[in-house]
């Protein structure tokens, strides 16, 4: 195949050495950005030193003290972590509050410093007050952190009466300097972030090919490894995902664009997963289980050794790659048409052009391979604004009238507005942490007066951080026990660090801001890592303060730890949520987000009238991925209880299973009204009854122990739906694809019956 070779070799090397070293950036630009989706971390980390940095510079032209550029630095990374807005205009008014909150808050910590049980019942107060906030949104969250932090600051650098008006100064200069780094220097705005986000979003999905490349070449040896990473790259996919859908509504002019990016996104997304299957299917003996994707340490399904190289494989091999190359370097960045032949090779096998003689799972890769480059086009038609149409072939045009007609009907749908109800009272989650955080608080002043009458607040720090972003008894828990080993590890790092800068003030600070660059930077990848570099910088901060001495930070782990007890105990004790209360009702919350998208996506497809299925679809997304984060202390490495580990696990991944089919039926209902190769089945109705009724049974069992509901059994759902058979022609593909996508679904959700304990009722006959 010289014509095919060549085209390939064109389009891979480029023009010499300028497409070598333009693809050197790309590269690195690439890994960058599929590391850090949005660049957010790497954002968060240089605009809070930058905002230091120049808090410092300021204040170094002012020749003031030591403790008035501690006092500065601190300010400054709490003015710029705490805001978390998206709006610069409202990111502006709630920097202008915090100011305010601020100097109320440093004048109250100076005033009550020197009162004992005032200043510990004010403490108390504004804990719970900066917990409570939370139900406000952004701003209050943000206000609180403030407003705990700079009292914090005051305890910190010992801040007297006599020492106000110079620490009003350093605070006025922090917030000036984190303005000015947040709106000029290292700006940040919606649109921006939304693009580094799409940019991140095609990268992980050619990660993903590639993986999935290596998982198709793999031997026996290396299938676990290479089946591994694919998880880990679908994971990776889906996560880019969730975040774009988060950032839609403000990063886009108007809800159609929104809309329409939403909707590309999810096709792609959906395209890739089931690449994945088709390959793995095209390897092995029988159809690739969905949940081989999905669970963690699953075996390798069976199959037999992957063939010999042969014309066909290596044209799927070589197919694969330019679908790669696709997603990386879109036809119109290129000169000449070697992409574009590239792009239309591959969308001829959505209409049986060029399939080579093959069994049918090699031919059905290669016809995901086709609807992967269908995606591919509509996620670039989308992102970057109409194409070149001067080289398309008639399978070319036929995908791109397609997605024109998908537009139009996503550009006439409106948006149902929903309002989920929030409980009141003792009920509500923000007034149950306010109350526990509080108690746990009080028993941490308390216990840390004992330990040391100076430094008692780092045990209030603790038990205030382990409470922020949890939920349940066992999420504390693992969050303390992480606190506690990066502040061990942070100890001996600190000793270290201290003795190596001696008295050397800046060069204290440089490290200083190296540790608080780190912290922000792998904040969200890892709590015990940020607890480290937390703890080493603090080391650092007492050497400038002339506090240092390596009791004083083995009193910091005693705090720590008392800290992190404290607040175990208030919430097992005060309001508790354990594990298993919180973990039943986001696995309720999930099912019922299953329901809705599965009986909405049916009764579409049934002939039912328009409904808003991804939004709903990415509402399971959002509802799932909180379940994901619940369980964690269940399926932590160190827990003792491993068959309920693993349960975890497995039921975990069946959900994700459930919603990968979901999602897929929703995004196939929505192209109903423009598509040609979709009709209108009321036999499906039949079948999403089953599984709607069996999805509210499991959710039943779950809500209450006491209910026996059983879940029906029966013929599969392609049987149901006779006459008719798998295998049809291409305008009956999308249906059978359906028929698929819903045996699926109900097979994963009568295999939940069996780990959450609900009864199987007889078969039907």
């Amino acid at each position: 195949m010289p014509c095919w070779d060549w085209i390939m070799t064109d389009a891979a090397e480029g023009s010499g050495v300028r497409a070598t070293s333009r693809s050197v950036r790309v590269k690195l630009g690439d890994r960058v950005a599929a590391s850090d989706p949005g660049l957010l971390r790497l954002t968060a980390g240089l605009r809070t030193v930058a905002a230091i940095t120049l808090t410092l510079a300021a204040l170094a032209l002012l020749r003031v003290g030591v403790m008035l550029l501690v006092a500065g630095a601190l300010s400054a990374m709490a003015a710029t972590f705490a805001i978390r807005e998206k709006e610069r205009a409202r990111q502006a008014v709630t920097l202008a509050l915090g100011l305010l909150v601020a100097l109320v808050s440093v004048s109250l910590g100076a005033l009550l410093n020197s009162r004992l049980v005032a200043g510990d019942v004010f403490f108390v107060v504004l804990i719970f007050c900066a917990v409570y906030g939370r139900r406000f949104g952004d701003r209050g969250t943000a206000l609180g952190l403030i407003g705990f932090q700079v009292y914090f600051l005051s305890l910190f650098v010992g801040a007297t009466a006599r020492t106000l008006p110079g620490l009003y100064g350093a605070i006025t200069i922090a917030f000036v300097c984190s303005a000015a780094v947040r709106f000029a220097l290292v700006p940040e705005t919606p649109s921006g972030t939304l693009d580094r986000l799409r940019r991140a979003f095609r990268t992980r999905l050619a990660q993903l090919i590639q993986a999935q490349i290596a998982l198709f070449d793999a031997g026996p040896q290396d299938m676990e490894k290479a089946l591994e990473e694919t998880r880990r790259r679908t994971a990776a996919l889906h996560e880019t995902a969730v975040m774009i859908q988060g950032r839609l509504e403000q990063g886009t002019p108007d809800e159609t664009v929104a809309r329409l990016v939403q909707r590309r996104i999810a096709d792609a997304e959906i395209a890739a997963e089931r690449l994945g299957l088709l390959l793995l299917t095209a390897r092995g003996a029988g159809r690739a289980d969905t949940l081989t994707l999905h669970l963690p340490g699953a075996p390798v399904p069976a199959g037999r050794p992957l063939p010999e190289r042969d014309e066909t494989t290596d044209t799927l091999r070589r197919d694969l790659e330019a679908l790669r190359l696709l997603v990386l370097r879109p036809v119109a960045q290129e000169t000449g048409t070697a992409l574009s032949h590239v792009r239309n090779r591959l969308l001829g096998y959505r209409e049986e052009d060029n399939l080579p003689p093959a069994p049918p799972a090699v031919q059905d890769a290669f016809r995901g391979i086709g609807e992967a480059a269908r995606a591919v086009l509509g996620l670039r038609i989308a992102l970057d604004g109409p194409q070149d149409e001067s080289d398309d072939t008639p399978a070319t045009t036929r995908s791109r009238e397609e997605l024109d007609a998908e537009d139009a009907a996503i550009s006439g749908s409106e948006k149902a507005e929903r309002e989920d109800g929030e409980p009141g009272g003792l009920k509500r989650p923000t007034t149950r942490a306010a109350v526990q955080v509080a108690v746990g608080s009080a028993l941490a002043i308390v216990g840390g007066e004992f330990l040391s009458s100076q430094r008692w607040y780092w045990a209030v720090l603790t038990c205030w951080i382990v409470f922020i972003n949890t939920a349940s008894t066992g999420e504390i828990l693992v969050k303390g026990y992480r606190r506690v080993l990066g502040t061990v590890l942070g100890v001996v790092a600190g000793i270290g660090l201290a003795a190596l800068v001696g008295h050397h003030t800046w060069t204290a600070f440089a490290l200083v801001l190296v540790c608080i660059f780190a912290m922000f930077y792998t904040a969200p990848l890892s709590y015990t890592l940020m607890s480290f570099f937390v703890t080493a910088m603090l080391g650092l901060l007492y050497t400038l303060l002339n506090n240092y001495s390596p009791s004083v930070l083995l009193l910091r782990i005693e705090e720590t730890v008392l800290g992190a007890v404290c607040g175990v105990v208030a919430a097992a004790v005060v309001l508790p949520i354990h594990t298993d209360r919180r973990t039943n009702e986001l696995l309720v919350t999930v099912l019922t987000r299953l329901g809705d998208v599965t009986e909405a996506a049916v009764d579409q497809l049934s002939g039912g009238p328009a409904a808003d299925l991804l939004d709903k679809a990415r509402d399971l997304d959002q509802a799932l991925a909180d379940l994901r984060a619940s369980t964690q202390p269940l399926t932590h490495p160190i827990t003792p209880l491993r068959a309920r580990r693993d349960t975890a696990r497995h039921v975990v991944a069946m959900l994700e299973t459930c919603a990968y089919h979901a999602r897929s039926l929703a995004a196939t209902a929505e192209l109903l009204p423009a598509h040609p190769s979709i009709a209108a089945d009321p036999r499906l109705r039949r079948a999403g009854r089953r599984i709607v009724h069996n999805i509210e049974a499991i959710s039943a069992r779950l809500t209450d122990e006491r209910s026996s509901p059983v879940l029906e059994t029966g013929p599969s759902i392609a049987s149901m739906l006779k006459p008719g058979t798998l295998g049809t022609p291409r305008y009956d593909r999308v249906t059978d694809r359906v028929l698929r996508h819903l045996q699926r679904l109900d097979e994963a959700v009568s295999g939940l019956a069996r780990p959450l304990k609900v009864p199987v009722g007889p078969s039907e006959k």
